[in-house]
């Protein structure tokens, strides 16, 4: 996924549209992906990642910007105080959070009044193409592979649902709008090589298979994804990025949801 990520942070980056001068938070940063986007792009006062991971967050830490810290903090439980940010912000992480709405939520009360929360995450169900082939391939072979599928165990990654959780944490103004990249393999192995890796669900099933399974999880895919003239494989990834903003009292008008 990480070669795809940054594609759809300058994209979700460029659709904030947000002023300068901002504090910023970035939950679940990982590597720092977004957060260097964000220090790049918007001239933020502050940025902050914050990710449970110590390793993401040395490596992040290691090509910082002036303007951007590393925390090693939980989602769940965010190191700043209420109404303190400007703008929070979330990528491709929120599935992998024990409680998505509840996260929001609490990302919700960090923003100051009329500040955004935002955030994008693939999905999984329809619009990541080549890892919906592998699964509908993997389940062709093996029936019992429908429990693993992020399509199926991740709620929150079409724009219904991640509507009602920006909704449900009282934000107004929520909007969805679909990013797409291309995703180009140099050939079938390309493609198929990460799943070998054991990080991930579909890795981490892959390598739960004996040979010769594997072997037909992968012959199924190929039969999927025919090759272009020069060998390549060419698919696309979908995701979907949210925003809304904590309501401000002194509004005189505010709208619940749009877009």
């Amino acid at each position: 996924m990480g070669r795809w990520s940054r594609r759809v942070a300058e994209q979700f980056v460029a659709w904030l549209d947000a002023d300068e001068g901002l504090r910023w938070l970035d939950v679940g940063c990982g590597a720092g992906g977004l957060t260097a986007v964000v220090a790049a792009r918007c001239r933020p006062r502050t940025v902050v990642g914050v990710d449970r991971s110590e390793n993401f967050v040395a490596h992040a830490r290691a090509s910082a910007s002036p303007h951007a810290h590393f925390v090693v903090a939980d989602a769940m439980a965010l190191p700043v105080r209420d109404e303190t940010c400007d703008a929070v912000v979330s990528g491709l992480v929120l599935n992998f959070l024990p409680s998505p709405a509840a996260a929001v939520a609490r990302m919700a009360r960090a923003t100051r009044p009329g500040g955004m929360v935002a955030a994008y995450v693939w999905d999984y169900a329809e619009g990541m193409g080549f890892l919906r082939r592998f699964w509908d391939a993997a389940i062709a072979v093996d029936p019992a592979a429908a429990t693993l599928d992020e399509g199926r165990r991740f709620p929150v990654c079409r724009p219904e649902a991640l509507r009602a959780v920006w909704s449900g944490a009282g934000l107004e103004d929520v909007s969805v709008v679909p990013v797409e990249v291309p995703t180009v393999f140099t050939d079938f192995a390309d493609l198929w090589d990460p799943f070998l890796t054991a990080q991930g669900p579909a890795p981490g099933y892959v390598a739960a298979l004996d040979p010769g399974d594997r072997e037909r999880v992968r012959d199924a895919l190929s039969a999927t994804v025919p090759p272009q003239a020069d060998g390549s494989v060419a698919l696309t990834a979908l995701a979907w990025a949210v925003r809304g903003r904590r309501p401000d009292p002194s509004r005189p008008t505010a709208r619940r949801h749009v877009g």
